[in-house]
């Protein structure tokens, strides 16, 4: 796994941007609810989107006590156009509240505790231990799932599958890394439709690259 982290930290570089994904931005300010909050909205939205809507809401809501006692018809104006900002505005606010009277306004840091709240599934968890509280895990999402496939890393059908596999696969002092790079090489590179495959490196020993060029 460094290797395939080293090769791909080298594809961005070349690409010459040092844009970050959606959750590396939200990453800086240190606030494990904001990574908590903008994974939640980041749900079938574009980053852009979702980091604007973000940065919108928290300019208003510092905290889950402010956040807590907003209206939801405020919530929704701020995270429109955010994919199902309706069904998003409500459980936002559910989430703030139950942050502020059962945890004391912190983010809750077990897998447990977290999967127990509202649209919180294990790759929204994951993302908060990683981006939230540095913590080792691997949030898989659909480019982590997607290239780990294509470069045949693992063998999956499912994101949760995926997480386990590469867990096994790789050294837990990358974890912290994989999410990250993974998804920056799948928004430049490995991209769902149309990948440039001419510009990987992996191309030769990639399972996807190599049944492409016998297709066409």
């Amino acid at each position: 796994m460094k290797t395939v982290l080293q090769e791909m930290k080298k594809m961005i570089e070349m690409k010459q941007t040092n844009k970050l994904t959606m959750l590396g931005e939200v990453e800086k300010e240190g606030d494990p609810f904001k990574v908590l909050i903008a994974t939640i909205l980041s749900s079938r939205t574009k980053d852009d989107t979702t980091l604007g809507a973000s940065n919108r809401l928290f300019r208003k809501y510092k905290n889950p006590k402010e956040l807590s006692k907003a209206k939801t018809l405020d919530i929704k104006k701020l995270i429109k156009p955010v994919a199902f900002y309706k069904t998003k505005s409500k459980k936002i606010k559910q989430v703030a509240e139950i942050i502020h009277k059962d945890y004391n306004n912190q983010v809750p840091i077990e897998m447990d505790e977290l999967l127990e709240l509202p649209l919180v599934g294990r790759k929204t968890a994951n993302c908060v231990l990683v981006y939230g509280f540095r913590k080792p895990a691997i949030p898989v999402d659909v480019h982590v799932h997607r290239i780990s496939n294509r470069l045949g890393l693992v063998e999956t059908k499912i994101p949760e599958e995926t997480e386990i596999e590469l867990s096994k696969i790789a050294n837990k002092r990358y974890w912290l890394q994989i999410n990250e790079y993974f998804v920056r090489f799948g928004q430049l590179i490995c991209k769902p439709i149309n990948p440039k495959c001419e510009e990987c490196v992996f191309q030769k020993t990639c399972k996807y690259s190599q049944n492409r060029k016998k297709n066409n």
